[in-house]
């Protein structure tokens, strides 16, 4: 990461007439939020620093007409630009909607896939490393030894949470200067992790498209009655069925049973273990409308825009993650007709706590947009995961998240060249002063009280970006805000706010630690005692601890600040 925020990239022109006419041909109006997505993506490309963005939008929400844009951009200006995709069909898919978009243009596109014939594969990696390919879309064959790529621009990865790290790091090192989109309706607990920390750039698409209804979300035991009722419900409106069955050894008993009960309905099983050409025809009959059910596996998941496919039934719902179940739903409600997703759970089975909690997410974020929030969810059942390794979810134990996220803030800083040294802290003690809300008789609490701040993940939230401050501004903005979010500070809080200026300034007096005891005021400097005029300063005897708190922050800006240390 920090080598590519070092390295120079590519800085692509800025728009043209060509630009503009490409995204005005755009059949649909687009959402605010698609605007501003394109319009980030755009300034991150025409600037010098390669592009490391993640673009965040629900299922159907357009991201992909935003990459569009993006590689329009790209191979207009004669780079090449690579789309990474998880499953042959998906590639297919955007295959033939590139072709269509691209088509008033001298562009050429191919897609690399078990599709494609080995021979054929071999001819359009030779054709890539001479530049005569301007778009390759393609599954992880990719990212195999022998794709080369002669001026590679953009890498555009769709459906992020289906890859691991090891390929998404095997693709940025192809080149450290290529711009990189990746996009997703459910970011893994890391990716999000690393965009909500700053380490890479997020945009969101959070508007829905004009008339879009949400999917309404069905959490049942399997039942045989609820299921024919919801696929002879979908089939006399016109509409198609998914009925997902992950089993491949089982697929077609599940589908033989589908027809005993619709003996006059067209039924095609697909599945990743199918021949090529068989799969394709297959899916092909499912887009053009000549089959009404689909029995499948979950190779349906990624991507697929069937407008008239508006029931999914998902068997054993409990044995599939957060962001897969997600992306399952959001194979239906595509087109203005109200569409339903069945999850069915066992008859007789127990659920673990992390099961209850997925279907209970899934019940709950049902609106529109809601891809995100299921996300951070996710992120909060599974944990951030190991930012330097493989595993993308999971909690830090071993050692606090603050002190490794500032450890690894250090380390990137270093690497880019920045000017970097562990945080200088400042430790405070003051004898009449007690971090505590019951004090003993004499000493002043300092500390944001349960009836102040009511939430216990909040205050220990309050706390801790206290803690983080290193600039008497940011100490203002983040008084501000708990001000205006919580109400006026009470007594005990300005005091703590009053201790932790007195810290930032000792910060910025390079000070190690002030500490105050019996009125003596010791300001340490490594092994040195600091003295204000000539003398260790003194507190007066009398008075409250709160108007002595005030004294000594009042007489350290005085000395340090005028001095300027």
């Amino acid at each position: 990461h920090a080598i590519r925020c070092k390295a120079p990239g590519t800085a692509f022109p800025k728009d043209d007439l060509a630009q503009h006419l490409f995204e005005k041909s755009f059949p649909f109006t687009e959402t605010p939020d698609q605007l501003r997505a394109a319009e980030e993506i755009k300034q991150d490309m025409e600037s010098p620093r390669p592009m490391d963005r993640l673009l965040c939008g629900d299922v159907g929400y357009g991201k992909t007409e935003v990459a569009m844009r993006a590689v329009f951009k790209c191979v207009m200006s004669g780079r090449q630009a690579a789309i990474l995709v998880p499953t042959t069909v998906l590639a297919q898919q955007h295959y033939y909607n590139f072709l269509e978009r691209f088509a008033e243009y001298p562009v050429i596109i191919e897609t690399l896939s078990r599709f494609r014939t080995r021979q054929q594969q071999r001819e359009i990696i030779a054709r890539l490393k001479a530049g005569k390919v301007d778009i390759v879309i393609g599954t992880h064959r990719l990212l195999q030894q022998d794709v080369a790529f002669k001026n590679l621009g953009l890498i555009v990865v769709d459906e992020e949470q289906r890859f691991g790290v090891a390929h998404k790091e095997k693709l940025k090192n192809l080149r450290t200067t290529v711009d990189v989109l990746t996009m997703t309706a459910t970011p893994i607990p890391r990716t999000l992790y690393f965009s909500m920390s700053g380490m890479r750039d997020l945009s969101t698409i959070m508007s829905a498209p004009v008339q879009r209804q949400p999917v309404q979300t069905v959490v049942s035991q399997y039942d045989v009655q609820l299921i024919a009722g919801a696929i002879s419900r979908e089939l006399q409106r016109g509409g198609q069925v998914y009925y997902l069955h992950n089993r491949v050894q089982t697929i077609e008993d599940a589908a033989d049973g589908l027809r005993a009960m619709f003996p006059e309905a067209r039924i095609e099983v697909g599945h990743g273990q199918m021949d090529e050409l068989e799969l394709e025809e297959v899916m092909g009959r499912f887009i053009e409308g000549k089959t009404d059910i689909l029995v499948c596996t979950t190779i349906i998941e990624s991507g697929l825009d069937i407008p008239n496919a508006n029931t999914i039934l998902i068997e054993r719902a409990d044995r599939f993650g957060l962001a897969e179940l997600y992306q399952l739903r959001g194979r239906v409600g595509r087109w203005r007709r109200q569409a339903y997703a069945y999850l069915l759970l066992p008859k007789h089975g127990i659920l673990s706590g992390d099961v209850r909690k997925r279907i209970s997410a899934m019940r709950k974020y049902t609106h529109l947009g809601a891809g995100f929030k299921l996300a951070l969810r996710d992120l909060e059942i599974r944990g951030a995961g190991n930012i330097l390794g493989a595993e993308q979810s999971g909690h830090i134990n071993a050692v606090g998240f603050s002190l490794y996220c500032d450890l690894l803030r250090t380390v990137t800083s270093q690497l880019k060249g920045e000017e970097t040294s562990l945080k200088r802290e400042c430790n405070v003690y003051l004898d009449f002063i007690e971090y505590a809300l019951r004090t003993p008789s004499g000493k002043a609490p300092a500390a944001f009280a349960p009836d102040y701040i009511n939430s216990d993940r909040l205050r220990l939230d309050a706390y801790r970006r206290l803690n983080s401050l290193r600039t008497a501004r940011e100490l203002e903005d983040l008084r501000d805000e708990i001000v205006d979010r919580f109400g006026r500070l009470p007594p005990e809080a300005e005091n703590l706010f009053l201790c932790a200026r007195i810290r930032i300034i000792g910060m910025a007096a390079r000070l190690n630690s002030v500490t105050c005891s019996a009125g003596r005021i010791l300001l340490s400097r490594g092994q040195e005692l600091i003295k204000i005029d000539g003398r260790i300063p003194l507190l007066p005897e009398m008075g409250s601890p709160e108007t002595k708190l005030r004294m000594l922050k009042g007489m350290l800006e005085k000395f340090f600040l005028k001095k300027a240390i």
